[in-house]
């Protein structure tokens, strides 16, 4: 108890400049946004979602739930009738102003090892893989398996599935192959998305043999697309008819992709509970209230501006990944940075080699990381 009164004393002022600028400025300021926001729901989320996302068609209803069982199902649908697209608030409404400024910084498992994606870069490649997925036959409400390590290919394949209304399904690189074959017949992916192998420090681990000991029961794959990402460090098995290599498919298309106009409540992704107490329960996020909540909380609880340097160390493969690297930043057109590698390799410093090198200002992390 000491401790704990001794820690609340521990209150540090904000500072006047930052307070100016701040999203939210202080205690009063956000309980007038938080009173906003349960006396008048319908109202927020309305402002809220006419600032944040670009709408094809606006909605006709901003809510509508029923939490009464007595009275029928359980439901929550927000933004009923509107129409938009994730990829094209992601990307294609930043081209005219932030074609040259990059969207996705790629960190690398070795220190030196980089590659940055303006949104123009972007634009193209995601456009590109999802003219691949169309020619392997994926098309609306169609389910994609992701599995793979931290690699630009998977946002580029995330974008990609939502610009065409493919359901993408993530699932984390460290999961075994039951892990993986349980997720994909539970979804029924059509496609399965991989990398040749992955790096755990300084060792290559392979992938797609993991995968491969997955899919002899997963009848509804079709076809799976290899990333080259490790080489001939490992071998890498290859089924003919259905395994193909991504920079080859991505060879054959160009990028033009016209985006597939979504109803806000037609399904974005499945991503599954990690089954550590049961068996895995696929959790789906709708299209328009899911990019509505993911941009604005990025927005206001990270106070992001124009010009901070973000980075977020979740992984793609959890919630947190999807909405706090992928999906807020690029709707709010940040910077946002993807690590493929873990805070202790090579050395204990090389998260705080990465927030000096790309001078980051919004550093969010999780007690586990910095315990590491």
């Amino acid at each position: 108890m000491a401790d704990a009164k001794v820690q609340l004393k521990e209150i540090y002022p904000i500072p006047e400049a930052a307070k100016k600028k701040a999203w939210v400025s202080g205690r009063d300021a956000y309980d007038k946004l938080y009173r906003h926001s349960v006396e008048q729901p319908e109202a927020f989320w309305a402002e809220v979602a006419e600032q944040q996302v670009t709408w094809f068609k606006k909605w006709d209803k901003v809510m509508d739930y029923n939490f009464d069982i007595k009275k029928g199902p359980i439901y929550v649908k927000f933004f009923e009738g509107g129409k938009l697209n994730v990829s094209y608030n992601c990307l294609d409404r930043h081209l005219e102003k932030r074609g040259n400024q990059v969207a996705l910084q790629w960190e690398g498992n070795e220190p030196g090892e980089a590659k940055a994606f303006t949104y123009q870069m972007l634009y193209d490649e995601v456009c590109k893989f999802a003219n691949v997925l169309k020619a392997h036959g994926v098309k609306k409400g169609d389910r994609v398996c992701l599995y793979m390590p931290m690699v630009p290919e998977l946002g580029i394949a995330a974008l990609a599935c939502s610009r065409i209304g493919a359901i993408h399904c993530i699932v984390f690189g460290g999961f075994s192959a039951d892990a993986l074959r349980d997720r994909i017949v539970n979804g029924e992916a059509k496609v399965l998305v991989v990398c040749d192998g992955t790096f755990r420090g300084n060792k290559a681990v392979p992938q797609k043999a993991t995968a491969d000991e997955a899919l002899p029961s997963c009848p509804s794959v079709k076809s799976v697309i290899v990333v080259n990402r490790v080489g001939d460090k490992i071998k890498c098995d290859m089924t003919p008819g259905r395994d193909v290599w991504w920079h080859e498919e991505m060879a054959k298309v160009d990028a033009n992709c016209e985006p597939e106009w979504m109803d806000a409540e037609d399904p974005l992704f499945i991503l599954y509970t990690s089954g550590s107490t049961g068996q895995p329960k696929g959790v789906m996020h709708t299209t328009g209230g899911y990019l509505v909540y993911g941009s604005y909380t990025h927005k206001i609880v990270f106070d992001y501006h124009d010009g901070d340097m973000y980075w977020c160390t979740a992984d793609l493969g959890w919630v947190t990944g999807h909405t706090y690297i992928l999906y807020g930043p690029l709707c709010n057109g940040a910077t946002s940075i993807m690590f493929e590698g873990v805070p202790n390799y090579p050395t204990y410093s090389r998260f705080w080699q990465i927030v000096e090198k790309y001078k980051v200002n919004i550093f969010y992390t999780a007690p586990t990381a910095i315990r590491a």
